[in-house]
């Protein structure tokens, strides 16, 4: 499982000329899954993401993570994180979990990720338009 967290301003996800999710100050996260992943690995990254501390304190350090600033989350999934470009440059994808497993997992990670903290989402397999205002910037890449 390999989740990109960007710090948002302000972010949205739109979907057929509709906005389906939007956030204010929070975190972008980006999900993508792979053979292997289950609810222990789910239940570790969102411990993860819950508690990196990547927002100023009152000195302008990151010291703050987005439960302490109250922050929300825009969870997207994305399956080309599991990107190979290794044997030339059209990306395999061929480590991405296929579609019907794949929205189970991410189902799962935003239902558990919902009893912690306000989620907004994409749409499973749509194409979206996402709109991130990255704060920073600052990217981090989560893997476990």
């Amino acid at each position: 499982m390999r989740v990109l967290v960007q710090r948002s301003m302000d972010s949205s996800v739109i979907v057929d000329g509709k906005i389906t999710g939007s956030i204010d100050k929070g975190l972008v996260l980006l999900v993508g899954f792979t053979e292997g992943d289950n609810l222990d690995k789910i239940n570790y990254l969102i411990n993860k993401i819950l508690n990196l501390r990547v927002f100023d304190d009152e000195n302008g350090v990151m010291n703050k993570s987005i439960l302490e600033v109250g922050g929300s989350i825009l969870s997207i999934s994305q399956f080309t994180l599991y990107a190979d470009t290794s044997k030339g440059n059209r990306p395999s994808y061929i480590k991405a979990l296929k579609g019907e497993e794949s929205i189970k997992l991410y189902d799962l990670f935003n239902e558990e990720l919902k009893k912690h903290i306000h989620v907004e989402t994409g749409i499973f397999g749509a194409d979206m338009k996402v709109n991130i205002k990255n704060d920073g910037p600052c990217t981090i890449l989560l893997e476990r």
